[in-house]
């Protein structure tokens, strides 16, 4: 009996390192991938480590994660540590008062800690950046730190310090010759701990950050909003510095002991350590720096921008800094509420990227400023096409950055075409293809779908329309079980996980060209002609140097390395010609080109009331998906 319980355990404990280290090991198998999938592995390569080492963003967040955790651990753990020996020759009421509060940070939930933060550095206007994220990581960690020391001081005589300073020592020498050395253990237990939630943490560091500080956590979040397998390759060098650290950490006293007992220096074994990981941190800080030359037009300026995660060509801010000598420092956004939620709090920036129906709200609301003609020579380089659209008549404040529409991807295996045609966007509802669909989490997306499908427009202020549309949607989710997710369907369609989903034309175009058997459909009824478009907020600090920027975007090779890259749609008409024709990325790949003959497209319209409207029923669609698949 006792043989098979040992057995059990035995197979357990190999199951659960299985559970937690599968992960991990599948992550760095991926980070030698050939190919761009994050689950098909195609050939053996090392340019995603190529590009994480050329990428100057990946660089920084490197040396951003291990200079803040290395000052959060070195300060957290001395005020910690003195907080500790300090409180336990305090009165009880103020000690256990103290490991009260103490212990509040840790119960509290982050999100909860990372707003207090925030509003902490609003309130007393400190600029946030590189300095407000380490403060809050020196704050968060100091409690950890205090939590492991405060039991091993708790341990010691009472009397010890006494009993060293009767026998000569002085008050400092009683605390690091006699004290310290004690509660050694509880003290690394506390700094390692810290240096774990400092590079872990990415909730704090993303309320606390700004002008263009990122950690890991926060580049990592940002890439995997699109398929970027440089994730798996900055992700497996992490993985590779913490293994690294802890092996230092278990061998090093193993070897000091062994060196102690034949009378050897150990010296060297402090040294090498120590100056390898300089080494590093030196090397990732040469990697990430730039060096300007004095005669380019802009040197010593900045230029604040503000876009979404994975929206940047791999090499148009670098370009853009070695042409001009500027400096470039990009924040980025989830959501075109969340950006406008800081531009109208006044936070500055000089160039936004946002999409078309949120620049006409800003435009109606006196956040823009309308743009100086006389200094862009990029109009005439565009599709027309794309210009002169209705949130922006005449381009009076925006220049596009990407356009494209909103389209069914198919499975050409399972969905024929004739289907398609003949249903449009009620092929969603067809119980052939139940729980074999995906549906995009956006609630502006899936009622144009449900509006399009009924024969309505999709800015429809008609409440009886917008019933229709949520009648629609309900139905669907609880007849045909879609499964409801954002930019994950780009790698699953690629692999032809279902038979088909709503999604944006730049994202079928990849899909379609990792996946012969994909075909994308746009519905004669209409769908979404968007544009997102590059604008200068109404208290923008560097104009002239925005303008130029919008001028470099539009240009060929600013252009080329967007779309190239990103995959939507460039509004450069030599680089859609060149993308979408003979040899092109997009040869022979209808998604690239967006339609522009059929006149029930549309671009969306802002309206407040009708926004708000739309955001209450998709709210109840989603809840009656989580009850179905309940």
């Amino acid at each position: 009996m006792k043989k098979q319980k040992n057995t059990f355990g035995k197979v357990l404990m190999i199951l659960l390192i299985i559970f937690f280290y599968a992960p991990i090991l599948y992550m760095i198998i991926f980070s030698f991938n050939d190919g761009k999938s994050l689950t098909s592995f195609t050939g053996f390569s090392l340019r995603w480590y190529r590009h994480m080492l050329e990428s100057r963003d990946m660089m920084e967040a490197l040396y951003t994660t291990f200079s803040v955790a290395l000052l959060a651990t070195a300060i957290s753990t001395v005020v910690g540590t003195i907080a500790s020996i300090g409180l336990s020759k305090s009165k009880k009421i103020i000690r256990e008062t103290m490991n009260q509060v103490n212990n509040l940070p840790m119960m509290n939930p982050e999100i909860v800690t990372a707003i207090g933060f925030m509003l902490l550095f609003i309130t007393f206007r400190i600029e946030k950046g590189y300095t407000t994220m380490l403060l809050a990581h020196i704050a968060f960690c100091i409690p950890y730190v205090m939590l492991s020391v405060m039991p091993k001081v708790r341990s010691l005589d009472p009397n010890l310090a006494d009993a060293a300073m009767d026998l000569g020592a002085t008050p400092f020498q009683a605390l690091t010759k006699v004290i310290v050395p004690q509660i050694t253990p509880g003290i690394v237990s506390g700094a390692l701990i810290a240096f774990t939630m400092s590079v872990d943490d990415f909730i704090i560091s993303y309320f606390v950050t700004g002008q263009g500080v990122k950690n890991l956590s926060i580049v990592v979040y940002t890439m995997s909003k699109r398929v970027n397998p440089s994730i798996n390759a900055i992700s497996t060098l992490v993985v590779a510095i913490i293994t690294l650290g802890l092996l230092a950490i278990n061998l090093l006293p193993l070897a000091f002991n062994k060196y102690q007992e034949k009378g050897k220096s150990t010296k060297a074994l402090v040294a090498v350590p120590t100056a390898a990981f300089a080494v590093i941190i030196i090397g990732i800080f040469v990697l990430r720096g730039g060096v300007g030359d004095s005669a380019l037009p802009y040197e010593g300026q900045t230029l604040r921008v503000y876009n979404t995660g994975e929206y940047t060509g791999e090499n148009l801010i670098q370009d853009f800094e070695e042409l001009t000598g500027a400096k470039v420092v990009m924040d980025l956004f989830e959501s075109n509420e969340q950006m406008y939620i800081k531009l109208a709090n006044q936070e500055s920036y000089d160039v936004v990227i946002p999409s078309d129906y949120m620049i006409q709200r800003m435009i109606n609301e006196g956040l823009l400023q309308k743009l100086d003609q006389s200094e862009l020579d990029c109009f005439e380089l565009l599709v027309e096409d794309v210009k002169d659209l209705a949130y922006d008549p005449g381009n009076e404040y925006s220049v596009p950055y990407f356009w494209g529409m909103v389209g069914i991807v198919y499975d050409k295996t399972k969905v024929s075409e004739e289907d398609l045609e003949a249903e449009g966007f009620n092929i969603f509802l067809d119980e052939r293809y139940k729980g074999d669909i995906y549906l995009y989490d956006s609630e502006r997306d899936s009622f144009m779908m449900a509006l399009k499908a009924l024969g309505y427009s999709m800015n429809t202020e008609s409440e009886e329309e917008l019933n229709a549309a949520y009648e629609w949607l309900v139905q669907c989710v609880e007849t045909m079980k879609p499964e409801i997710v954002t930019d994950e369907i780009i790698d699953n369609m690629a692999q032809g996980r279902k038979a088909m989903g709503l999604v944006y034309s730049g994202d079928a175009a990849y899909i379609m060209s990792e996946n012969e058997n994909m075909g994308f459909y746009l519905p004669q009824s209409g769908t979404n002609l968007w544009c997102d478009a590059m604008v200068i907020p109404a208290n923008a600090e560097n104009v002239e140097l925005a303008h130029a920027f919008m001028n470099y975007v539009s240009s060929y090779e600013g252009a080329y390395d967007n779309s190239s890259y990103v995959g939507y749609t460039s509004p450069n008409q030599e680089v859609m010609a060149e993308l979408s024709g003979e040899g092109g990325d997009y040869e022979g790949i209808n998604a690239y080109i967006p339609r522009t003959d059929n006149e029930n497209d549309e671009v969306f319209e802002f309206n407040g009331q009708t926004r708000k409207i739309i955001s209450n029923l998709w709210s109840k669609v989603k809840i009656a998906a989580s009850n179905v698949s309940n």
